[in-house]
């Protein structure tokens, strides 16, 4: 007998898959929900995988101009930034999946909502208090938090054993030595070879920008006009180019602004949880 539905914020990598075949394991249906907020994504592969790991509906959405439109722009209005310097690219993103996830939930009459973020981040509370303001009656499953699955998985080893024995599909190469989260807003990479300090980030890290040792020498000069605090037309004088749809003037941006490296920044962030976190943060500033 299922125990009831759940909807599972999903990316289609490793470790939400294992949540998905787990939390079926468990005695849950699972109804799986992936966001596109920019993400260099094979959204139907996704699709196809977790119907195949056996989700009982799979829901994606296009979210890029709505992130662009009610999260970046009104933190760009605000000048919202933490430690006067993360320009909070993943903390926007989270609320705007999580109020989708919400919204599904109640559409199915699910009785739970799930994340797959751990239990030592910022994450976790992104997605929890979206859930809570949104839904205060729901209920929320957060396998990095429960022993029973935390104490079965503990290190890589173990999720791709659990893999292999029930048919989920793995990565063929090697993972990169740190984790990425990538949106619209930016591209931000943490632990692994990236906790040591002395650590630099190798060259293929960066996605977004190019070094600006090789950025062109010759400059684009824009024009960027602005309404009530926020961008509403921008203009590349050397090309004419012009774009005046929110999620068009940002994209035009990331391009501008990545061509010519800008955007790169190097921390160390205190954690609402009380842990430090080095990060290598890509944004782009409008």
């Amino acid at each position: 007998m299922s125990k009831g539905t759940v909807v599972l914020a999903y990316s289609g990598g490793l470790d939400t898959s294992i949540i998905l075949v787990w939390l079926k394991e468990q005695g849950y249906d699972v109804v799986t929900y992936l966001a596109n907020i920019g993400q260099d994504e094979d959204f139907e592969a996704a699709r196809k995988k977790a119907e195949c790991l056996g989700a009982k509906k799979v829901f994606i959405e296009d979210l890029r101009a709505e992130f662009v439109e009610e999260f970046i722009c009104p933190a760009v209005k605000a000048n919202a930034m933490y430690e006067d310097r993360y320009l909070l690219g993943t903390a926007l993103a989270r609320p705007c999946i999580a109020r989708h996830q919400v919204e599904i939930a109640r559409r199915e009459g699910a009785q739970f909502v799930a994340h797959g973020a751990t239990g030592k981040g910022n994450d976790q509370i992104r997605f929890e208090l979206t859930y809570h303001s949104l839904c205060p009656d729901i209920k929320i499953i957060a396998p990095w938090r429960i022993p029973e699955f935390y104490n079965r998985f503990r290190g890589r080893t173990d999720l791709m054993e659990y893999a292999k024995k029930h048919g989920i599909p793995v990565p063929v190469t090697p993972r990169a030595p740190w984790s990425m989260d990538a949106n619209l807003m930016h591209v931000s990479y943490e632990s692994g070879i990236l906790e040591n300090p002395k650590s630099h980030a190798p060259d293929d890290l960066y996605l977004m920008t190019k070094n600006p040792t090789d950025s062109p020498t010759t400059p684009d000069v824009l024009e960027i006009e602005f309404r009530n605090g926020v961008p509403v037309k921008v203009t590349n004088l050397k090309d004419s180019k012009s774009k005046d749809l929110p999620l068009d003037i940002f994209s035009l941006l990331n391009e501008i602004g990545g061509k010519h490296g800008v955007g790169r920044i190097d921390i160390v962030e205190n954690r609402f949880i009380g842990m430090k976190s080095r990060g290598k943060e890509l944004k782009i500033y409008i």
